[in-house]
């Protein structure tokens, strides 16, 4: 129900957590309009976007914004127009949040993103302070080498001068602008199959673009992929701010630039973490959690649960996708 508490999670003291809205089946990433209209991307089912009108008011209306989309993941919100991925191209629909009547009809401001078989084929929207729209393209692969995937791009918002920003990015479903630098950081899942506590995921700083971070030859900072890595050198890779534990399928980040936690929260990061599926039987889940990674200027100095409950010994009662603030 919604606005009713989450008691189900554990939370610091003092913090409380509620349903902002129930039934949303599918829910993914989440942008919020300028007139308080939440809108929130799926990923399998029928192409589906929500719109939730007045979703921090006391009745949020949960609406169908638009259905039969190709993978609408990722969802951004700019100058009265949502944004939405599909898997093989961006489209914008204007005048978002005034109410229609008729089906919405997209405008197609980015065609032939990379793709090859669906496999971390599902895109993340956002974006920056520079105006630009960024959108990640994840590796069509566990490990593999593949020049035009495993990349950061960013464009116009009318889809005009796309740019490769980040190279060795295996598969981000996160981005977020350190609120006092204006430099991008983001999440990044690390490969499967090399046993239970390797690789560590990684929260990601870009300071500069045309950044290598090391996928497919180097994962987590300092490990070599036994295939592939002779394509480079850790040394050479940027290195994650943070290692994050590892298979937590790290995805949505931000930082928190709010006024209602206490101040010790402000300019932290939270991040929602999935949670594994490949872990051996009989080892424990890691993930399913949101994270805090609390900062020192560009460095992380811890790395702490934030919220849990999600996991119940091995029931699985949700998988965090997005934070949003």
């Amino acid at each position: 129900q919604a606005g009713s508490p989450a008691d189900f999670l554990r939370l610091p003291p003092g913090f409380k957590a509620e349903v902002l809205v129930a039934d949303l089946p599918r829910a993914r990433s989440m942008a919020l309009g300028d007139a308080g209209t939440l809108f929130v991307g799926t990923r399998f089912g029928d192409g589906t976007v929500y719109a939730i009108r007045d979703a921090l008011g006391e009745r949020p209306q949960v609406t169908t914004f638009a259905k039969g989309l190709k993978v609408p993941n990722g969802v951004a919100f700019h100058q009265g127009a949502l944004y939405v991925a599909e898997q093989r191209q961006i489209v914008r629909f204007p005048l978002a949040e005034q109410a229609s009547a008729a089906p919405r009809v997209p405008e197609v401001i980015s065609t032939e993103l990379p793709y090859k078989n669906g496999l971390h084929a599902w895109k993340y929207l956002a974006f920056g302070p520079d105006g630009k729209l960024y959108v990640p393209v994840g590796a069509p692969c566990n490990v593999c080498d593949e020049k035009e995937f495993g990349l950061i791009l960013r464009m116009n918002p009318d889809g005009s001068g796309r740019e490769v920003v980040a190279r060795g990015v295996r598969n981000s479903v996160g981005m977020s602008w350190h609120p006092q630098t204006g430099e991008l950081w983001f999440t990044d899942n690390g490969r499967d199959m090399l046993g239970d506590e390797l690789p560590a995921c990684e929260l990601n700083r870009m300071p500069a673009v045309g950044l290598d971070f090391g996928f497919p030859y180097c994962h987590g900072g300092d490990v070599a992929d036994p295939e592939f890595g002779a394509l480079g050198s850790c040394r050479d890779a940027q290195a994650p701010v943070q290692k994050l534990d590892p298979h937590v399928a790290p995805l949505g980040v931000r930082f928190y630039t709010g006024t209602m936690f206490p101040p010790e929260y402000r300019n932290q990061v939270f991040i929602a973490e999935h949670g594994s599926w490949n872990r051996s039987k009989g080892v424990a889940r890691t993930g399913y959690r949101i994270s805090l990674v609390r900062l020192k200027g560009n460095s992380a100095v811890s790395y702490e649960t934030f919220a849990e409950g999600w996991l119940e010994g091995d029931k699985v009662l949700g998988r965090p996708v997005d934070v949003l603030v």
